[in-house]
């Protein structure tokens, strides 16, 4: 059980920092280069190849009126509730194990 909570809580801390990184970088490249500039990008895509399998999750669970273009919005919003889920999850077994296990 210790081995899962950490492993699910390592790949939504991944998946939060990539779709951040991909938003940052995003908005950066569009402000500093003509429209169309990030499609050569290599950072930005190996950031959307990692993010890729969780924005189309997003797209299965949400309503088909939500906009493709929020789908990475969603994503991050689960992704958050099923980090806080590990974390509180984390924290009940470090409880329960105590903390000299938990190290």
């Amino acid at each position: 059980m210790w081995f899962f909570v950490i492993a699910v809580k390592l790949i939504a801390e991944i998946a939060l920092l990539s779709l951040l990184g991909r938003w940052v970088l995003g908005a950066w490249l569009r402000r500093l280069g003509p429209a169309g500039a990030g499609q050569e990008n290599v950072f930005l895509w190996v950031l959307d190849t990692l993010t890729r399998p969780f924005v189309v999750v997003a797209g299965w669970v949400t309503p088909r009126w939500i906009p493709r273009a929020h789908l990475p919005l969603v994503a991050f919003g689960l992704l958050a509730v099923v980090w806080l889920a590990a974390l509180l999850g984390k924290i009940g077994l470090c409880v329960e194990l105590g903390m000299e296990q938990c190290r």
